[in-house]
């Protein structure tokens, strides 16, 4: 069992309100993220969670359960830090088993629960070594399985992949994705990385100065985002936003287009202006073109679109496509 519900929970650090009163439920067995820029509280809220910070108001229930007073340990949540927080003397299997010996499990318990979760995180022939003969994302595997021999009620990851470099980044994505199939047990995983929160998660959580701007798929935030922060935040490169008379035309304040929601000629098309920058990235072409009357607009070509910088193009958005906001940022 994994189930989490916050009611009404507050956070303030002195004056300052980080999380001025949120409501979230986590259903057993869902990979939940925690996503949005530095400051917004994402951290904050998963240590609340944790039991690792003391609530300022509201009540927090595990499983049926209000934990709201509860210390980590009472909470049966398992953290996995961006730090690892490894024991560099102890071996990749005493640091595994370290929880259970420190909560007095006996050592046969030990040994194999050790060796079970070597064995799904791919780490048996490591078990030996110390972690300074690891790569980053091993040490991580290894802290991961700290956390599996617990047996959770949910894995709960702050920022776990910040310190790896892309490469091992997107392995360790697909890893504990992997994981979260093979075990089913709730996980909470928090990233300022929206690319990370789209691929990883069931339900995402969008974070923005401690309060929640929408939950729901990683599909339903990219098709229906609730607000012009969510449509901004979503997405990679970033949606486009135009006011004035073109937003006007549409009914609007202020209104969206992705930038794959563009076609790109050479002539012809709704709206003309030249290419500032031309990303090629092989398969894809970024421009970011300038547009009288418009600013600079960002849009997605395809890899052999050769255009450069003074280049003129013309780019026409989808019709059904165009998002529309009013002037609180709110979607029409």
């Amino acid at each position: 069992m994994g189930q989490i519900q916050l009611r009404n929970v507050r956070k303030t650090f002195g004056a300052a309100e980080v999380i001025p009163g949120l409501d979230l439920d986590i259903e057993d067995g869902e990979f939940v993220v925690f996503v949005g820029p530095s400051g917004c509280g994402k951290s904050t809220l998963l240590r609340l969670i944790a039991g690792l910070e003391d609530v300022s108001g509201g009540k927090i229930t595990i499983d049926g359960k209000e934990a709201t007073k509860l210390g980590p340990a009472q909470r049966k949540l398992a953290m996995v830090f961006q730090s690892y927080a490894l024991y560099p003397h102890m071996t990749v299997r005493r640091n595994i088993g370290f929880p259970l010996k420190m909560a007095g499990a006996d050592k046969a318990v030990i040994e194999q629960k050790v060796q079970e979760a070597a064995r799904v995180l791919n780490l048996t022939d490591y078990l030996d070594r110390r972690p300074g003969a690891l790569s980053g994302g091993q040490r991580q595997r290894v802290a991961i399985g700290r956390a599996i021999v617990r047996e959770p009620a949910a894995f709960l990851f702050d920022e776990p992949l910040s310190n790896l470099d892309a490469a091992l980044r997107v392995n360790m994505r697909l890893e504990i994705s992997e994981l979260h199939q093979k075990l089913r047990t709730t996980m909470i995983y928090v990233t300022h990385d929206q690319v990370e929160a789209m691929t990883m998660a069931d339900k995402i959580v969008v974070l923005n100065a401690g309060r929640i701007e929408q939950v729901g798929s990683p599909i339903d935030l990219y098709s229906r985002p609730a607000n012009r922060f969510v449509a901004g935040f979503i997405g990679s490169p970033r949606m486009n936003f135009i006011e004035g008379e073109e937003a006007a035309r549409h009914g609007a304040a202020a209104i969206g287009v992705r930038p794959e929601h563009l076609a790109v000629s050479r002539e012809g098309g709704l709206w003309r202006g030249k290419v500032v920058v031309g990303e090629h990235l092989g398969s894809d072409t970024f421009l970011h073109v300038d547009v009288p009357g418009l600013g600079q607009i960002t849009a997605r070509a395809p890899g052999e679109f050769g255009a450069g910088p003074g280049d003129e193009v013309w780019m026409t958005p989808a019709e059904h496509r165009i998002y529309r906001f009013d002037r609180e940022g709110q979607a029409l």
